[in-house]
């Protein structure tokens, strides 16, 4: 069992502006470098047997500055494509509430949050692939697959022994898909968790379940 700390990376300009982010790069505002450097802190006193972080600017930057205040070793960070956000197509860099009208449209529904309540996350992603009219988002089936992908990479991690702790710094949609699929329905999933924030995971190869969901212990 791996005990897995997720961090959602620092605040960067495409958050701030409301735009979908997925695969595209913008750089960590003020705000989200302090972002980083508070989290940091807050867990400056874990050991972290390895590390991990998407292979974006903002995973990375987060991830470096997080580590800065850490009071261990600091592991040699493995940034990896299996971990990115979600891809968005040709919606990315779009107004997120654009995006989500033009995703739900055809089922009738105008945001976000009405088609995860209507459909569950898994859903947004089709809709969203079958919206773009290049069709190059991902789906729910090749999101997952790449996922998955990566949560079996930190598990055949040989360095790893039962127990250790690790960091992935992860993404906000990435963090919903999970807490939709592993939160038993007890996670509120309409908002991102906010940048900076922690989510726990114990990781098995057989199971993943949830500890701590955005700052808050998951009952």
């Amino acid at each position: 069992m791996l005990n897995l700390y997720l961090i959602r990376h620092g605040q960067t300009y495409y958050n701030r502006y409301n735009k979908l982010q997925g695969w595209s790069n913008a750089p960590l505002t003020d705000q989200g470098r302090a972002d980083a450097v508070s989290v940091g802190k807050r867990l400056a006193d874990i050991e972290f047997k390895a590390a991990y972080s998407s292979d974006t600017t903002r995973a990375i930057d987060t991830a470096n500055m997080l580590l800065a205040q850490n009071a261990y070793a600091v592991p040699a960070l493995i940034s990896d494509w299996h971990f990115r956000e979600e891809f968005y197509g040709s919606y990315e860099g779009s107004n997120m509430d654009k995006a989500w009208l033009d995703a739900g449209a055809p089922v009738g529904l105008t945001t976000y949050a009405e088609i995860v309540d209507q459909y569950g996350v898994d859903k947004t992603k089709d809709l969203l692939k079958a919206a773009d009219p290049w069709h190059d988002a991902e789906d729910s089936t090749a999101y997952w697959q790449r996922v998955d992908a990566g949560f079996a990479m930190i598990l055949a991690n040989p360095a790893l022994q039962d127990g250790d702790n690790v960091l992935v710094i992860s993404h906000g949609n990435t963090l919903i898909s999970l807490a939709e699929r592993y939160g038993a329905g007890k996670i509120q999933i309409h908002e991102r968790p906010a940048n900076g924030s922690v989510t726990q995971i114990a990781l098995t190869t057989d199971s993943l379940h949830i500890i701590k969901y955005n700052d808050q212990v998951v009952e």
